[in-house]
């Protein structure tokens, strides 16, 4: 019987390595922003924490910033994910208020995971002293969830739930930024009784109906 040829070695699924380098870059920046704060958290500490090569984030990013802007939206869209919600989308089932309900609810959820949470405080303070790293959070993490808010209400004048001369971007300022102020400065616990009840504010004011 002649020999058969030897199988040829197998080659290592660098697509599923890079997968695995990648989450624990996204692991390891969030988890040192979250303990050192933002100044002191490097590029040399990120990788050492990941263990992989500088070399490795320098490849796919250009900062840290860009680093934790990624590890973020990744946050974001798994929490989607643990919801039942598709990442960056708010849902239409043509009842608005329960739509924006449903929404703040998993940010509730989100903002009180302590892998969220203790990150993207040490972030938001230093946004407030560094006026580029602030500008860059907002314009690439902030304002594209708040245009789907946008998008959404937009969606519900459409359907005459909404009047027509409202501006959707100032509207979206009645519950956003509430919910905001008050996980940001520990002025009252957040929860979801207190997210619906934004909602209904925003929908129907304060005046007698």
């Amino acid at each position: 019987m002649p020999n058969q040829p030897a199988p040829a070695p197998q080659q290592p699924d660098s697509s599923r390595r890079s997968a695995r380098s990648r989450r624990a870059i996204y692991d390891a920046a969030l988890a040192l922003v979250g303990e050192v704060g933002y100044p002191r958290t490097t590029i040399e500490g990120i990788a050492a924490r990941a263990g992989v090569g500088k070399q490795t984030i320098y490849r796919w990013w250009t900062s840290k910033a860009d680093v934790l802007l990624e590890a973020f939206l990744d946050l974001s869209g798994q929490a989607a994910e643990a919801a039942g919600q598709e990442p960056y989308a708010i849902p239409d089932t043509g009842d608005v208020a329960a739509d924006l309900k449903a929404v703040l609810r998993a940010t509730v959820d989100e903002l009180q995971d302590p892998r969220f949470e203790t990150p993207s405080r040490a972030l938001a303070a230093e946004g407030l002293v560094n006026e580029e790293l602030g500008r860059e959070f907002v314009a690439k993490l902030l304002e594209p969830s708040l245009q789907l808010y946008v998008e959404r209400l937009r969606a519900a004048q459409a359907a005459g739930q909404v009047r027509p001369e409202v501006d959707p971007r100032i509207a979206l300022e009645l519950f956003v930024s509430p919910l905001a102020q008050r996980w940001l400065q520990h002025t009252a616990p957040i929860s979801y009784e207190y997210t619906d009840t934004l909602v209904d504010y925003a929908l129907h004011g304060l005046a007698p109906r």
